[in-house]
């Protein structure tokens, strides 16, 4: 168990320094610093692959006051590269039903954290300088060692990681006698996504991240899914051309995250890395379609470009981001697919997008 008094440092890439206390795993850990404002459900998100290879910021006061529990888990390990929060609960946690501490649970999954940071101060930082590389080490101190294990730490963009979280051999989730067969190509997808499915009546099928389009159809689904991720998506030619052979079958076909940038890609549309992604369970979001409003979880440090959205006549923009206009959601008129940015799973999150899984669900059966 991790001694309240051991230190930790985190360096941020363009110099500035904060000295806090350890957490978790002792050891040395670097990757793209970024913060979620969030009030709960810490463990769905550390388990979230979208966030490989990110050391996160969480705002909220008070992280591992419920512990930690295996049903809460979105794959089969912590994903964060380390964490950074104000108040960590070393030894104390007030549900009963949890198998461990966080404590216990960060230090077997090897994470490493620093705590007793004044957060508001660091997002505040980030938020005026952007996304930027940093370094949390509970066992060096010295910032000149720090520094040179940052920069040989590599830029998110242009980084491939989905291959990296994916699964490495296809399985399936939910009923095989269920009414609707989906292709799932896993990018980093989030085990709530494919409970979802399995909720409507979805017998799913989960391919690699580098799967060829040809055994995604040999399958014979009723619709294709393509799931969130790590990663730019800049950086996924491979993906992107299974998505367009994909569209050409006709087949239902609905993405999420990194899922949505790739659909758009395949349809000549391109993305960028934003100076601060969108990473909580409050963003509020338009559905164009239907003139509602939505709060929606979200997790995504790259976007649609709008302006190539505009000069390409089969493809609608369905929904979009209150806070700042960025693209949410897209459909291509002459096929049966669309993808939003944002998580309708909400794990953790609102309910209020869940809707979508039932829009996929409408379009295979009138496509059966």
């Amino acid at each position: 168990m991790t001694d309240n008094s051991s230190k930790a440092v985190l360096l941020l890439q363009d110099g500035t320094v904060f000295y806090g206390k350890a957490a978790g795993y002792q050891g040395t850990t670097t990757g793209e610093i970024c913060f979620n404002t969030g009030m709960t459900g810490y463990q769905e998100v550390f388990t979230d692959p979208s966030y490989f290879g990110q050391i996160l910021v969480m705002t909220t006061d008070h992280i591992g006051n419920y512990g930690a529990k295996e049903v809460d888990t979105e794959s089969d390990s912590v994903k964060i590269s380390g964490l950074v929060c104000k108040n960590f609960s070393i030894d104390t946690f007030s549900r009963k039903l949890a198998d461990s501490s966080l404590q216990q649970y960060l230090t077997e999954q090897k994470t490493v954290a620093i705590y007793d940071i004044d957060t508001r101060a660091l997002v505040r930082h980030i938020r005026h300088k952007g996304v930027m590389n940093a370094v949390i080490s509970s066992v060096i101190f010295d910032e000149g060692e720090l520094k040179k294990i940052l920069d040989a730490t590599p830029s998110m963009e242009g980084l491939e990681l989905s291959s990296q979280v994916a699964t490495q051999t296809p399985y399936f989730f939910g009923d095989e006698n269920a009414p609707y067969k989906v292709a799932v190509l896993d990018c980093g997808v989030k085990r709530s996504i494919l409970s979802c499915m399995v909720a409507r009546g979805i017998y799913a099928k989960v391919f690699p991240a580098k799967t060829a389009a040809k055994e995604l159809i040999d399958f014979q689904p009723d619709g294709f899914f393509i799931s969130n991720g790590p990663g730019d998506p800049a950086a996924m030619p491979y993906a992107v051309d299974t998505v367009k052979e994909l569209l050409n079958t006709e087949t239902p076909l609905f993405g999420i995250c990194l899922g949505h940038q790739l659909l758009a890609q395949a349809n000549g549309i391109g993305t960028y890395k934003m100076f601060n992604g969108h990473r909580g369970l409050n963003h509020p979001v338009k559905n164009l379609l239907t003139g509602k409003a939505e709060i929606t979880s979200q997790n995504h440090g790259f976007a649609v470009k709008g302006e190539d959205i505009s000069k390409n006549e089969n493809v609608e923009v369905t929904h979009i981001n209150l806070n700042d206009d960025t693209i949410e959601g897209i459909r291509i008129k002459n096929k049966k697919a669309f993808s939003v940015q944002y998580h309708p799973e909400s794990s953790p999150g609102p309910h209020d997008s869940r809707y979508l899984f039932d829009d996929f669900v409408g379009l295979m059966k009138v496509h059966s």
